[in-house]
């Protein structure tokens, strides 16, 4: 019994290892094989846990995640757009009245959401572009309020009477030397001051240097500038000591260090020289009019410090530049919005909303327009712009049969339909003016239609109607509420088909719209088809088509009655071809006739027979018994022979249109195909039976059918082996003939089964028994 209990507890814990395991495995794959699908569903799972980020993050590295997979993750989750926020007809805000939970405009972003997607800060991407570098320019001029200092390189240029160059480097204790001269002292010295300082002192050696009528100048530039240490701390994202050039500005040293991190101000940053603020940096006047006021040149030791941020707000909907900003002390909405590029073409601005945070809870503000310019942020809050709705406030339209359809502004002067009209520039002369509709909306906005009688309006018979916004005055034209009018023409006219319908029409009108008669046409015994139109009228039983029948003059002439005749709507004329009208016809013969070529027609009665006395008759090699006659893609089987010794005979056919007759020469070969071992012609021997061509073939091969052999002549009929019991009737083989061997069916077995060769050997032998009892019945 223990022994069972330990097999069972050793099974359970090897399962529970192995799922472990598999779970490990699959829970660890790449973050970039992840779908978009494995994201969101991810992204969901942390939303509804509720964890923090941290605790998200320590359960992934839990699972094997590095940092740089975590933030792969993160780049995934912006990417895919996934949110925590409903769109904007299906988000709500859930609030309790009466113990229920009502819904209610926007539901608030969660702080985790809020967290797991990082949100886009005005003045970042400054600092994230890898293509921007904010090295300085070591090739400029040197600035004239640049301060000498240790390592500092000088270039002293002597020219005029004197030549001379001196490269002098400032020491630690800043100062210069210069041959034959004692140190001087330029630390902290602008290049102006410390020029006009080595002049003076080289005047010892070079008198009257830089002086009027001297012949003698010298001229002082910076060589190569020292290196200095500068100092970021605060909210930065990168923060230290960094080794930069003497020329350096507050903005070099910030884009090495990364700019600020996620709670760093870009508005506050200060610059500390000696333990003193000697300058505070806002970014955002740089980023918005591109002002470096601030922007100073660094000296070694100073400090940037970065501090955290106050107010931060976020701009959502129709603004040009959706993100966060940060706004200073005594900024109002309107300086945030103009931080955020204002308001785009489609932006609601007549009132919107801000989502702001309570110590308890959040709440939602409604800021209008007039309030703008005081109303003044607090941090978190989330400004919502919305969309202008997609109505008019003063529109009304008219379409249908007028000179100027389209969408007008209703004011003073055109609010009625009859001022509407007036607008339009009055109806067209096929306008219907017994009635005209209005498509209104009622105060749900459900369509209705009212319906009015124009005619009346406009002729003052009846009160004018007064017109609301988005109303849609409808006028329709006569041919709009009736069906098209069209005739048809059909038979030997050039262009047959149907026709728009005019009043007035007559039939010579019509034929000249078809293009005229062809010369097939009869001008006799035109048919017109005619509707019988009776609106219900009438017995079921009469007639419901009026057929007529006339004749025309060719020409066409106005005092022809049949030409004269008026149409109607729907009229079908039909043109028929004349009796004794017949198209040129003709056949083809070649091969061994003396004239080969086509010939015409000349009347119904020409046989195959005539055919060949009109190609003057036969060659002497002609072979009779190959001819074919080709008609429609079909081989028609002829015997020559017996046409041209008897053309009263049968076989001597009518000749039809486009049939080819084909005489060759004397055939001298025998075909054989399909099953037989060697497929091949043989010269033909005049005697030679089927079975002595089989035998120069090769014989059958084992699937041959023998029983559906045929022999095919060159004319085309073919002959198929005749067999009663155990006689064979095989067909002649003549010249050009063709032994066709079929093979048996796939599917059909080959020979007699078991059961009937019984059934057949008990037939025979009844028809033996038979026989031979009817022939003692002879003989005795």
């Amino acid at each position: 019994m223990m022994k069972k209990r330990f097999l069972l507890l050793f099974v359970f814990v090897s399962l529970l290892i192995s799922s472990l395991v598999q779970a490990q495995v699959a829970t660890k794959k790449k973050v970039d094989e992840l779908t978009d699908e494995e994201v969101t569903l991810f992204f969901q799972k942390a939303q509804s846990s509720g964890m923090t980020e941290a605790q998200i993050e320590t359960a992934a590295k839990a699972q094997g995640y590095t940092a740089a997979d975590i933030a792969r993750m993160r780049e995934r989750i912006s990417k895919t757009n996934v949110t925590g926020t409903k769109t904007s007809d299906e988000s709500t805000t859930e609030r309790v009245t009466n113990g229920e939970v009502e819904k209610d405009e926007k539901k608030a972003v969660d702080n985790t959401v809020d967290k797991l997607v990082p949100k886009k800060v005005y003045g970042d991407n400054l600092f994230n572009n890898q293509k921007l570098n904010f090295e300085p320019n070591l090739k400029i001029a040197t600035p004239k309020n640049y301060q000498l200092g240790p390592d500092d390189e000088l270039n002293i240029d002597i020219f005029g009477d004197v030549l001379d160059n001196f490269k002098v480097r400032v020491s630690p204790e800043g100062t210069i030397k210069i041959l034959n001269l004692g140190p001087i002292y330029v630390n902290g010295m602008s290049i102006e001051l410390a020029s006009e300082r080595i002049v003076s002192r080289l005047r010892q050696l070079y008198q009257g240097l830089n002086k009027p009528g001297s012949g003698s100048s010298a001229q002082v530039t910076l060589g190569n500038v020292r290196s200095i240490k500068v100092t970021l701390t605060g909210e930065v994202k990168n923060p230290g000591t960094y080794t930069v050039s003497s020329l350096a500005t507050v903005f070099n040293a910030l884009y090495l260090a990364g700019g600020p991190n996620e709670n760093g101000s870009y508005r506050n940053i200060r610059v500390i020289r000696g333990n003193k603020l000697i300058r505070t940096l806002d970014l955002y006047d740089f980023l918005l009019r591109a002002d470096q006021k601030d922007n100073i040149h660094l000296q070694d030791q100073d400090v940037i410090r970065i501090g955290d941020y106050e107010t931060r707000v976020e701009f959502v909907g129709e603004v040009k530049r959706p993100m966060v900003f940060e706004a200073v002390k005594g900024e109002t909405i309107k300086d945030l919005l103009r931080y955020a590029g204002g308001f785009t073409d489609k932006a609601y601005t007549y009132t919107f909303s801000a989502r702001r945070n309570t110590s308890r809870e959040l709440k939602l503000v409604n800021v209008t327009q007039d309030e703008v310019a005081t109303f003044l942020p607090q941090n978190g809050d989330l400004y919502t712009i919305g969309t202008i709705i997609n109505r008019y406030e003063n529109r009304i339209e008219v379409e249908g049969a007028v000179f100027r359809p389209g969408i007008y502004a209703m004011e003073a002067g055109l609010s009625t339909v009859k001022e509407l009209i007036k607008k339009a520039e009055g109806t067209k002369e096929n306008a219907f003016l017994n009635r005209a509709t209005i498509t209104r909306r009622k105060e749900n906005y459900d369509p209705e239609m009212i319906s009015l009688d124009l005619g009346k309006i406009l002729r003052g018979e009846a009160p004018d109607v007064a017109l609301h916004r988005e109303d849609i005055l409808k006028v329709y034209g006569l041919d709009e509420i009736k069906e098209k009018f069209m005739v048809n023409i059909v038979g030997e006219v050039n262009e047959p088909g149907e026709f728009d319908y005019r009043e007035g029409m007559r039939v010579g009108d019509l034929i000249l719209m078809a293009k005229g008669l062809k010369v097939s046409a009869s001008y006799a015994k035109l048919e017109l088809a005619r509707r019988i139109i009776s609106h219900g009228a009438g017995e079921p039983g009469d007639a419901k088509v009026l057929i007529k029948t006339f004749e025309i003059d060719g020409n066409l002439q106005l005092g022809n009655e049949g030409s004269q005749l008026v149409l109607q709507p729907f009229d079908i004329l039909s043109i028929r071809r004349a009796p004794n009208y017949e198209e040129q016809r003709s056949v083809t013969i070649n091969g061994q006739v003396n004239y080969p070529g086509s010939y015409a027609i000349q009347d119904q009665k020409q046989k195959i027979s005539d055919l060949i006395s009109m190609a003057g008759g036969l060659k002497e090699d002609s072979y009779l018994e190959g001819a074919k006659l080709f008609r429609d893609s079909t081989t028609v089987g002829v015997d020559l022979n017996l046409i041209l010794d008897d053309p009263n005979r049968e076989e001597n056919i009518l000749l039809v249109a486009g049939d080819r007759l084909e005489i060759p020469r004397q055939l001298q070969t025998v075909k054989l195909t399909g099953a037989v071992q060697n497929p091949l012609a043989l010269s033909f021997k005049s005697g030679a039976s089927l079975r002595d061509y089989i035998s120069g073939a090769g014989g059958y091969l084992d699937e041959a059918d023998k029983s559906r052999a045929y022999v095919k002549y060159a004319n085309g009929v073919s002959v198929q082996i005749k067999q009663f019991l155990f006689f064979h009737k095989y067909p002649v083989i003549k010249p050009g003939s063709e032994i066709v061997v079929p093979e048996f069916p796939k599917d059909r077995k080959k020979g007699l089964s078991t059961a009937e060769m019984i059934g057949l050997t008990t037939s025979l032998a009844s028809l033996s028994l038979t026989m031979i009892t009817l022939i003692n019945n002879l003989t005795k």
